[in-house]
């Protein structure tokens, strides 16, 4: 005869077992364990959307319409939705409810998968993450990257920072012609795999306030003043989508030479030993340590007409 007691225990084994076997279905992407493993996330993700939604909302409450809830203005007709509540519902339920997350449930203590996932997100580690999400603080650092040489990690951070070949010469403890040769690669490595925009790092601008954090912080009161908005002229904006479309059109080379010469306004020595480094040759049949000042100058000129025509 089995006890009461022994009877709760077998029972709740028996409820753990079951538990742990849905996220190991989910886990392989069973479609109706995942539907039940998200159902029961679902409550803990509404109310932390909730939550972190509406700490960071400021002025998005007036301009959009919440997905989450309808508590500001209720939507009419053509109104622009707010796109970070579904994109923070999204997130949360890939961190919550990913392969991997779901095979570290172990369910001890009798826990439920409802109560891990509680848990979790009510976590500082949780917060934080979705905060480096929703600002863009992390960048990953692609592997074809990391690969180029052992510090490229760092010179890739530090250009995204902003940072001169000084500073990231500095804190490489390398010198500043070794730094200059790592940062012209990660950078031609970038734009032949035309993923340079990974180098511009987010930012957060306001438009009702002229002055800074520290003024604001500061014994006098913050001004507030209108800025003017001028709507960006039809012609300026063709123009605009026309050089997007043609850039596109130019070889990786061609994008780099442009760029470096151009708009980063580069020695054309520095561009010629960057491409010698890569083993790079802008003109066929000749040796990258052949090419000299004056061929550069005029490969930059070809291209430079080159853009123009497509752009017509």
């Amino acid at each position: 005869m089995t006890s009461g007691k022994n009877k709760l225990q077998v029972d709740g084994l028996s409820a753990e077992s079951e538990q742990f076997k849905l996220a190991e279905l989910a886990a392989t992407g069973d479609k109706g364990a995942r539907e039940k493993v998200n159902s029961l996330a679902h409550p803990v993700i509404s109310y932390q959307t909730g939550r972190f939604c509406k700490r960071f909302c400021n002025d998005n409450r007036y301009r959009y319409v919440c997905t989450l809830t309808n508590t500001v203005k209720r939507p009419v007709h053509d109104e622009v939705l707010c796109e970070w509540g579904n994109a923070s519902y999204a997130w949360m339920l890939d961190d919550l409810t990913n392969a991997g997350r779901l095979r570290q449930y172990s369910g001890k203590n009798g826990a439920r998968l409802y109560d891990y996932f509680y848990f979790i997100a009510n976590s500082l580690p949780f917060y934080e993450r979705w905060k480096d999400w929703r600002f863009g603080r992390k960048v990953h650092v692609p592997t074809y990257i990391r690969a180029l040489f052992p510090e490229a990690a760092k010179v890739f951070y530090g250009l995204r920072a902003g940072d001169n070949i000084a500073a990231i010469a500095q804190k490489l403890c390398r010198s500043e012609k070794d730094t200059e040769m790592m940062c012209h690669q990660i950078i031609i490595t970038l734009t032949q795999r035309k993923r340079l925009y990974l180098l511009d790092p987010p930012n957060t601008v306001s438009l009702s306030s002229t002055l800074d954090n520290e003024h604001e912080q500061g014994d006098s009161p913050a001004v507030e003043l209108d800025i003017p908005y001028f709507d960006e002229l039809p012609e300026k904006m063709e123009s605009r989508e026309k050089l997007a479309a043609a850039w596109q059109q130019l070889s990786p080379v061609e994008q780099y030479v442009v760029e470096a010469m151009v708009l980063d306004n580069l020695d054309a020595s520095d561009v010629l030993g960057a491409l010698e480094r890569l083993n790079i040759s802008i003109k066929s049949g000749i040796e990258p340590n052949k090419v000299n000042r004056q061929q550069l100058y005029y490969f930059c000129r070809k291209t430079l007409a080159r853009l123009a025509g497509l752009m017509k």
